[in-house]
Formats: C-alpha cells, structure tokens, sequence
C-alpha cells in the first residue's frame, strides 16, 4: 500500500499520521511484525482443546501454554474479536478448575518463541540496540494488573513490563514499550532466542521480587511481580489477538496479512496433512520388503529443523495402503512411523500384516476422515 493511500485512509488523525510516516521512513509498513500468527487465524492442530493441564502447543499455531499445576483450561480458536478491527480469531483460555492458593513454583503463561536469525535487526547486545514496541488486543473477566514479558533465552535475561485490564469482558488495546539491551547478542541460528511471554498466572517464585522493568539477568522472583490470578475462579476468561512486536518507540496499525501467507509462516514449525474425504492419498511409495511400505513426501513446506515427531491421529485401522485401486486397499497395523527426515523432507512407514508384496507400488491413504499425519518443528 502507498503512502499517500494509507495516509488518507487516516483521515485526520495526527497520531497515526506520524506513525505511518515513521515506519513509511524507516522503510515501510510491509515486514514489521516480528510475531507469526498474531491475529490467530491459524489453528492446524485443532480449534479447541479441553482438560488442559501441561505445558504444550494446543491450539492456534506458534502460541504455546507454560503451565505447571495452576488450575485446569480450555483454550480454543474463538470468534469473539474487537469490533471494526478487522479480526476474525482470538485466543481464549478459559478456567474450568480453579486454583485460587498457587504453590511457589506454579505459572501459566501464554507464549511465542523467535528464532534467533529473525530478531538480529534488534542489534541486541550493542550500542544501537533498538527499542521495540508491543502492541495487543485483550479482553478478561479479570480486571487488574497482568505482566507482559520479553526473554532472552541466549543469555538468560529478561524485561518486564505491567499492563492493566480496566474493564472487565470489554476489548482493550493495549500498548508497551521495551527499552534496547546493550548486554548479550542473540545467537544468529534456528534456535529459540526470544521469548514473549504473557503472564497469566504465577506463584511467589516468579512474583516475591520486584518486577524486572529495565533489562537484567533473568530472576524469578522478578519475573511476574503484580500478576493477579486467572486461575481462581472458573468464571475466568482472557481473549488476546492483533498481537505485534515492532521496531521503535510507536506501535504502528496491525500488519494483517493473508490466511495463506500466515499458513506458509506457521508451517516452518507445524506441518500437517489432513482431509475430509476418505482415500485421499498421502504420498506415493514402495513395499521394500513384505508387509512394510516406505512413503516419502517430498512436497511439505521447509521446516526450521529436520522434523523430531510425527504426529497422528486414531489407530492404525485409521490408515490404509492402496496398490492399485480401492479394492486392493489393505488396512495397516499399526500407525505410520517417522523415518529419514530433513528440513523440506519427510519419510514414513507403514506396516501391514499380509496382502502386499515386497517390490511393487502402493500409496499411503486415509481410512478415516479424522486421520492425519503432522510433522513438528517446534521451538
């Protein structure tokens, strides 16, 4: 978009005006979110999950649940967003059981991990380390004051800083600035570097302190001082969505971008397949020796790191390997395993008790239209 199109787009409002400006100056409005997946339109391993009580990837892709024994959840991919702001999807976690006395060491936390070659034009750990400014949309039924953190994971340092939720089920922006860090370079790798970390919850451990608002050797006890407690009560509930992480001192509109682009973004670490149509053919292979077929899939996105799970979904009943048509299909007996992988490869087995040769041709299917195979390359 030009200049002079977003600028009248803003009408008369100076403040925006002198914000396009800036980022339009500092070469341009396209590129500035340093968060995938900010506004959670994608959620490819499921759009809610219950009964949630460890630490895990559970919904919206690239955003990641820390919780250690602090009340029970169900997070899901919900419709609820601010209005007029172009939003879609949020990210809501709600409490079904409550925990209202936290141990010391208990946390929930929300999370995106970035790799440390996407963060260098930071210019941590120099003179000209940049400022960065986080901005998000938030909604809780718990008013109060919440702690939004940056980690760095490279030299185990931290900043944090206090926003407040002022009233309660309403959509509020809300704006926070991190000073530069002179002290500790991220490691330019594929590797978590930085965390952001939203704070839901946290026991004296993280909260006996005083909080961490300039940059400093990582603390616990600094770390999430002034955090109320979402877990107690099971009438909580904290939406976030339209979250960036900009360069500079001005948090500039939301950089929407496409379902695609997104998805594109978010395969890099999460790359599944799946289909609603029974038969849907996987990936073309060989039966390498009687009963044991070895498929190779060489079209999936390229990951951070050669992929270190396969993710599945039912049991082996749920997969199939056809040598032929339909009418040869033999039902597997056991789920596919992963083998041989790379960053833009992926390798699976399948195995069958008779009905296949070794030597001849087959293709890894679907026998079930919730079955799935998912690669991950999580941070």
């Amino acid at each position: 978009m030009t200049r002079a199109r977003e600028l009248a787009n803003l009408g008369n409002n100076t403040t925006d005006l002198e914000a396009i400006n800036a980022v339009y100056d500092a070469g341009g409005l396209t590129g500035r979110n340093l968060i995938i997946n900010g506004a959670m339109t994608v959620a490819q391993r499921s759009t809610s999950t219950a009964s949630i009580t460890t630490s895990a990837y559970h919904t919206v892709d690239r955003w990641s649940t820390s919780l250690t024994t602090l009340g029970t959840w169900t997070q899901s991919q919900s419709t609820d967003v601010p209005s007029g702001q172009g939003f879609a999807s949020s990210l809501k976690m709600a409490c079904t059981t409550a925990d209202a006395s936290p141990a010391a060491g208990d946390r929930l936390i929300i999370r995106q991990a970035l790799e440390g070659q996407n963060v260098q034009q930071l210019k941590k750990g120099t003179a000209n380390a940049e400022s960065v400014t986080l901005s998000f949309w938030v909604k809780s039924s718990k008013t109060g004051t919440h702690i939004v953190e940056i980690y760095d994971q490279d030299n185990a340092r931290n900043i944090a800083k206090a926003y407040t939720v002022s009233s309660a089920n309403t959509w509020e922006k809300k704006e926070v600035t991190f000073s530069g860090d002179t002290t500790g370079a991220f490691d330019n790798d594929a590797s978590a570097s930085l965390y952001l970390n939203m704070w839901l919850g946290a026991g004296s451990t993280y909260t006996s302190g005083t909080l961490a608002t300039s940059w400093q050797s990582a603390t616990s006890a600094n770390r999430a001082v002034g955090q109320v407690n979402l877990a107690d009560s099971t009438s909580n509930e904290w939406y976030i969505t339209g979250v960036q992480i900009e360069l500079g001192e001005t948090a500039t509109p939301f950089e929407h971008r496409s379902y695609g682009d997104e998805l594109a973004r978010c395969s890099r670490y999460y790359y599944k397949i799946s289909t609603n149509s029974t038969g849907n053919a996987y990936a073309m292979g060989g039966m390498s020796i009687t009963g044991t077929t070895f498929h190779a899939l060489s079209n999936m996105a390229t990951m951070r790191v050669a992929p270190t799970a396969l993710e599945t979904n039912g049991t082996a009943g749920d997969y199939r390997v056809v040598r032929g048509g339909a009418a040869s299909a033999v039902v597997c007996n056991a789920v596919p395993t992963l083998q041989f992988v790379g960053p833009n490869s992926a390798n699976c087995y399948a195995t069958v008790a008779s009905g296949l040769s070794s030597s001849s041709a087959g293709s890894l299917q679907l026998n079930s239209t919730t079955a799935f195979l998912a690669w991950s390359a999580e941070l």
